[in-house]
């Protein structure tokens, strides 16, 4: 269960000491989950995370004909026996923007598919015109009215698709949908990060046949039939970085498990320098901060660059440092919504249209902060746990979308943590 608290306490100014474990990645077991629509048969999947976006996408799932059931040791149980709905809850869409990602595979089953435009973060446009690109390269017919998007396809057929900025959402929801396709499906610029890579694996093992899987280009050949097999989820690279930063804001020493090194290259050499210490060490990292962290540059870039969703954590840790950084956010507009509860904190930041320049203190001083946006919300709970006093923290829904279980993590590398 996902605990109903609104209010989180933070008694900050103590290093986070121990190991802990990761959970399963949330932006790899969505189109995961949205993926089982295309196959048949009944099968498991394990490193679920328990998060409320999860829940939204197997309600999803519900709705659509399918069975899922979430299981207390993180693994859910598909059962798609069923003949597929054409049509998609409102509700469920506006909630989260991740149910979009059920349209290709919606489409590619059924030849139609009604779906509500989506709703979910408010850190910026995130427009799907090229889903609707890849799509309409296959043969479909997009309708948007009132809306809702309707999209046909008596049957969808393999095409060259060049994607103008590589999406991670287009992607996966055009590659979803070529799998069915007949004929092959070429998709340029294509996205490269490690969950569309593990949505590539989930496929192949259920019979897909993709080539150029972490590359820029991929190439689908459609297939008449998918068949479910079991598979585990690969690490959240984005709760494991998180952690990461949580133990150099604290001045901490913490060993965090379940990790793969390869997703986390470029926050690991900002980190390293920075002056920080960071040992990768079979499906390992150690992470110390052994004299003060230095100032750094960054600039936010898709896979295999600095990912954006590190930005707010890196800004909490750089409003530490010794010196003056510079965050150019280059993914999203709008998404330097932390910056400004941050400085009630006593950070130093200065916003410039798509640039933060940040000047090190000497300390962060408790206060009462909102979380405005997923990210957002583990920026300020990193920067709690370093402030001096105890902090209140208003909004835990946001958190509760993308992180599980964070405060029992938090508790067990020392943390004071309470709810209200």
């Amino acid at each position: 269960m996902i605990s109903r608290h609104t209010m989180l306490r933070i008694k900050g100014n103590r290093p986070l000491v121990g190991e802990v474990s990761s959970s399963g990645s949330k932006n790899a077991a969505l189109p995961i989950l949205a993926a089982c629509i295309l196959l048949e048969g009944e099968y498991t999947l394990s490193n679920v995370p328990n998060l409320l976006d999860i829940h939204t996408m197997i309600k999803m799932l519900h709705a659509l004909g399918l069975r899922a059931d979430f299981r207390e040791n993180n693994d859910v149980v598909i059962g798609n026996y069923r003949q597929i709905k054409h049509s998609v809850p409102y509700d469920l869409v506006t909630a989260m923007r991740a149910s979009f990602f059920v349209a290709g595979p919606i489409l590619a089953r059924t030849g139609f598919a009604k779906v509500p435009l989506p709703g979910g973060c408010a850190i910026g446009a995130r427009p799907l015109d090229l889903h609707f690109k890849g799509f309409e390269a296959m043969g479909a017919k997009i309708r948007i009215e009132h809306g809702f998007v309707e999209m046909r396809a008596k049957v969808l057929k393999g095409a060259n698709i060049y994607l103008d900025f590589p999406s991670v959402g287009a992607t996966e929801n055009i590659l979803m949908a070529a799998s069915l396709a007949e004929g092959t499906t070429i998709i340029e610029n294509a996205a490269k990060e490690p969950e569309i890579s593990d949505l590539c694996y989930f496929l192949k093992k259920a019979g897909a046949k993709i080539e150029g899987v972490g590359t820029s280009c991929l190439e689908i050949e459609g297939v008449s039939e998918l068949v479910g097999q079991s598979y585990q989820v690969i690490p959240d690279r984005i709760e494991v970085g998180t952690l990461m930063m949580a133990a150099l804001i604290t001045k901490g020493s913490v060993t965090i498990k379940h990790v793969v090194s390869e997703h986390l290259t470029e926050v690991t050499r900002k980190l390293m320098e920075m002056g920080a210490t960071v040992v990768f060490d079979n499906n390992s990292v150690f992470v110390e901060a052994k004299k003060p962290l230095a100032a750094v540059d960054i600039e936010t870039r898709p896979f295999p660059g600095f990912p954006t969703d590190m930005q707010a954590q890196m800004m909490a840790l750089l409003s530490l440092a010794k010196g003056t950084s510079c965050i150019k956010e280059e993914v999203f507009e709008n998404r330097f919504m932390h910056a400004q509860e941050l400085m009630r904190m006593g950070a130093q930041i200065r916003i410039h249209k798509d640039q933060a320049v940040v000047k090190g203190v000497k300390a962060l001083s408790s206060a009462q902060v909102k979380i405005t946006d997923l990210r957002a919300g583990a920026a300020l709970v990193m920067a709690s746990l370093a402030a001096e006093g105890e902090s209140v923290i208003y909004g835990l829904h946001h958190l509760k979308r993308g992180y599980d279980q964070l405060w029992k993590k938090l508790e067990a590398l020392g943390a004071l943590v309470s709810f209200s």
